[in-house]
């Protein structure tokens, strides 16, 4: 039986919905979609590449507390609403994975949970089996 940890995501619609920030089974962890809090940082509200900084730095930072490092990455998706983002939160991800260079794919989408937000990324890692506890 594989050992599962899950990352909680503490905002209240984790709680209505019922899902963690990010799940660990076995070598394998993989986030939610995360985003830019831009009713925190109205600063962020037209700006992709920040958003994406952002929302880079949640899921790795769950990815972290699932026992996973940047180098274990081996899939990102990036989510945008607008193709002319795709450039800018691109950047951002080689920013964040250049050296790594895990696979990526970009979609557009009509539109995320929050009208203001621009950008939305989900990781998967593959964590080599003597890292896990």
């Amino acid at each position: 039986m594989a050992l599962v940890h899950r990352v909680e995501e503490t905002g209240p619609w984790a709680q209505l919905y019922g899902y963690s920030r990010a799940v660990a089974v076995g070598p394998l962890v993989v986030t939610s979609a995360c985003t830019a809090d831009v009713d925190g940082r109205p600063s962020l509200l037209d700006d992709p590449a920040a958003q994406a900084k952002e929302a880079f730095r949640t899921a790795l930072d769950a990815m972290v507390h699932a026992g996973a490092s940047v180098a274990d990455v081996v899939r990102s998706r990036l989510y945008v609403t607008d193709p002319a983002h795709a450039d800018p939160v691109g950047r951002v991800h080689g920013e964040f994975f250049g050296v790594v260079k895990p696979t990526a794919t970009v979609v557009t989408v009509s539109q995320l949970f929050h009208p203001g937000q621009l950008v939305a990324v989900e990781l998967e890692a593959f964590r080599a089996w003597r890292d896990i506890d």
